[in-house]
């Protein structure tokens, strides 16, 4: 009786199960227990016919589906192993060309830019070595002078830095029409500014001199005041000056601002060398020739502006939300320039309570010291230009942002070594540039080694902070700001304390009747 009885064998699979299992096995390389429910795989098997020969010929169709799967799968893993090392491969040389890209970029940018902001100290350089072959007296009245107008310009950086960041994040959004309305409203915010600093310069103007030289010093305060009121006429040019060139900053563009500013300085230097040294004009023939350099910068910073499709005459009054958001972005702007010219200008306080011997060194170390630090500022520009577009841009990439700043930080510290090496080789080898004097160049040689690693360091400092203004991260530069200032004024002041203790003790010389102990006596060798 030929029966057919169906055997379910629970250890035999179908190709296609087999197939599922070896692919999940070859790709896994540890051991996988798979519990699944079983299948029922009838096979019929006649009496007649033996289950071996069944299962043989099962078993024989599969194992070449099972020889090409073993064939295939090293195949598979070696062709995404070298897929994953050709990736990382790319990967590293894609960084190491962005990084160089980028360092290129930045010196196509920051070298122009080197000269924006060279050309201001150069300026007060050019008065300082003309006026210094004159009188010591006009020299030394620069200090309070420059303090008055070049520091108190300072405060006023709020526009540049404001005005730079606003234009740079509408062109990474790509509106033009939002860039233009930007440059409008801090257009009439800077000529605001400029007319209350003529205001403020005509009433105030020889007040502010007396605090910083105090009144016991009436020949430094008749000079300084001259230099400060034939300045301050150009205040409104100076300041929209800023905003013109912030805006072809921001922009990218660092040739159009360069050709005004080197204009300038030509007019600058030939102005002093007629006025002060052909025609007699002192301190007063100096100032004429700055103001009148800094109005034909503002005018070419305009037209600069205007050859890129924009109007740099057109002023518009910003509405209530416009000056929130300019005083939202400018107000730790403002704290932080505020406390660095509150820092230098109690510098220059202290400078002026040592004689005029020590004013007239500081205000040459002090001028050279600017001229060398200002190459740094271009750093802090780059980052403020670049930055918002990988920051806040429609192609956001935050990893490009972080290969910059690694850039922008060695570029940084290797120009701060040869700043510093530069910079302290001047005062040291040729100090007769700015004063014969042979008490000047005593004095301007006590400071030599911190301000040979001020320089060092300033480059570097400076692409930090233009990174944190680029993204906006201007509270926390406000408040670290604020207490660099209270730790440096504590400093400064400590010379009083210090003073003052010692005069007041019982053993001073004010108290004290023996008076052998402050005798000057012979050093005996040992």
């Amino acid at each position: 009786m030929n029966l057919r009885v169906p055997i379910h064998h629970s250890y035999h699979l179908n190709p296609r199960t087999l197939n599922r299992r070896l692919n999940r096995v070859s790709i896994v390389s540890t051991p996988i227990l798979r519990i699944s429910k079983i299948k029922n795989n009838p096979i019929f098997i006649s009496n007649c016919i033996s289950p071996s020969n069944e299962v043989a010929e099962s078993i024989a169709r599969i194992s070449p589906i099972e020889e090409e799967k073993d064939e295939s799968v090293p195949v598979v893993e070696t062709t995404r192993l070298s897929e994953e090392i050709s990736e990382n491969d790319r990967d590293e040389l894609s960084e190491n060309d962005s990084l160089w890209i980028q360092m290129v970029e930045i010196a196509k940018f920051s070298g122009p830019a080197v000269g924006l902001w060279i050309c201001g100290p150069l300026m007060s350089l050019i008065d300082t070595a003309v006026i210094g072959q004159c009188s010591s007296v006009e020299l030394a009245a620069l200090g309070p002078g420059t303090v008055f107008c070049d520091n108190t310009s300072y405060v006023f950086m709020f526009l540049s830095i404001a005005t730079s960041n606003l234009v740079a994040t509408s062109l990474a959004r790509q509106d033009k029409n939002e860039v233009q309305h930007q440059i409008s409203n801090l257009l009439f915010v800077g000529l605001a500014c400029g007319f209350l600093m003529v205001f403020f310069t005509r009433c105030f103007g020889p007040w502010a001199l007396t605090v910083f030289t105090g009144a016991n010093n009436p020949d430094i305060i008749a000079a300084a005041n001259t230099y400060v009121q034939i300045r301050g006429l150009a205040w409104p040019a100076v300041l929209i000056g800023w905003v013109a060139q912030s805006a072809s900053l921001g922009m990218k563009d660092s040739w159009g601002p360069l050709k005004a500013l080197a204009a300038a300085s030509a007019i600058n230097g030939v102005g002093d060398i007629v006025l002060c040294r052909f025609l007699g004009c002192g301190i007063a023939g100096a100032a004429w020739a700055t103001m009148v350099s800094q109005v034909v910068a503002a005018y070419m910073m305009v037209r600069a502006l205007n050859s890129k499709g924009y109007n740099g005459f057109a002023v518009s009054l910003p509405s209530p939300d416009e000056f929130l958001e300019i005083f939202m972005l400018a107000a730790p702007v403002f704290v932080t320039m505020m406390s660095k010219v509150m820092f230098y200008s109690l510098i220059v306080y202290f400078a002026t309570s040592m004689g005029t011997k020590a004013l007239a060194a500081h205000q040459v170390m002090i001028q050279v010291y600017c001229v060398f630090t200002v190459f740094g500022e271009p750093l802090s520009q780059t980052a403020q230009s670049f930055m918002p577009e990988m920051i806040y841009g429609a192609n956001r990439n935050l990893a490009k942002a972080r290969t910059l700043l690694k850039s922008l930080l060695l570029i940084g510290l290797l120009s701060g070594l040869i700043l510093g090496s530069i910079g302290i080789s001047i005062p040291w080898l040729f100090p007769r540039i700015f004063s014969p004097d042979p008490e000047v160049i005593q004095e301007m040689h006590k400071v030599l080694i911190p301000y040979f690693m001020a320089l060092c360091i300033t480059p570097a400092t400076h692409s930090l902070e233009g990174t944190l203004m680029a993204g906006r991260d201007l509270k926390f530069i406000s408040m670290s700001m604020s207490g660099i200032f209270a730790l440096g004024s504590l400093i400064l002041l400590s010379r009083f304390s210090i003073a003052f203790r010692r005069l007041t003790l019982p053993t001073g010389v004010l108290y004290s009747d023996d008076l052998t102990r402050y005798q000057i006596g012979k050093l005996k060798s040992v």
